[in-house]
């Protein structure tokens, strides 16, 4: 293998987490008087944390405070409802074992709550990460990189020996900033055409094509 560490955002990449993120937001929309939003809409909404999420989803110039309870009310909902609808996309389990079963190290990197992170990656990938980093106080979100530079160090590899792969645009930044290459997740929330547009150099159309774009 040509890397030593292979780093997966969460959403949209390892896991399909649309349908429980967009209820989350509706049920914090509604209980605070706004309208609901479509699933692809939210779809589009996600990739930046929930902060993001919330300020995209509410109506335009929602006061602060008003997007504080929002946020809120989405937390205290998603702590309870992350995992009724969310599934591991198909041949991820294999890929993770795959890639271990090579010598390599495994871990995610996502702009999701980590309370989330460590929830999911707990029930679905139990001994198949070698370390989980989400959104948390005092450490910049993507595409800043100090998110994926943190884990790179907590795994002792070098930018040289690591790779990347997530479904959006934020993802490709990110790799951009931290100088490692990006694979493009095409069957994630973005998909191709839309990772092409924002730079995408390398594609995976499904889980098993990961491996093979890093020999």
């Amino acid at each position: 293998m040509k890397y030593k560490a292979l780093i997966f955002d969460l959403d949209g990449t390892l896991l399909n987490t649309l349908e429980d993120l967009a209820a989350a937001t509706n049920h914090a929309l509604t209980v605070n008087n706004f309208p609901p939003r479509t699933v692809d809409e939210v779809r589009m909404f996600v990739g930046n944390g929930i902060r993001k999420l919330i300020t995209r989803a509410v109506p335009p110039n929602t006061e602060e405070a008003v997007q504080e309870k929002v946020f809120a009310d989405f937390n205290t909902y998603y702590k309870v409802h992350c995992n009724d609808t969310t599934c591991a996309y198909k041949g991820v389990l294999k890929l993770l074992t795959e890639a271990r079963a090579l010598g390599c190290k495994t871990a995610i990197v996502s702009n999701k709550a980590d309370y989330a992170v460590q929830e999911l990656a707990q029930l679905y990938f139990d001994g198949l990460l070698d370390a989980a980093c989400g959104e948390r106080a005092g450490i910049a979100r993507k595409p800043a990189p100090d998110m994926l530079l943190a884990v790179m160090r907590e795994l002792a590899v070098k930018p040289e020996d690591t790779i990347y792969i997530g479904d959006s645009d934020t993802d490709i930044l990110t790799a951009k900033n931290t100088g490692v290459p990006c694979i493009g997740a095409c069957w994630g929330f973005r998909g191709r055409e839309f990772l092409v547009k924002h730079g995408a150099v390398l594609l995976a159309e499904k889980a098993a094509d990961v491996l093979e774009l890093c020999r």
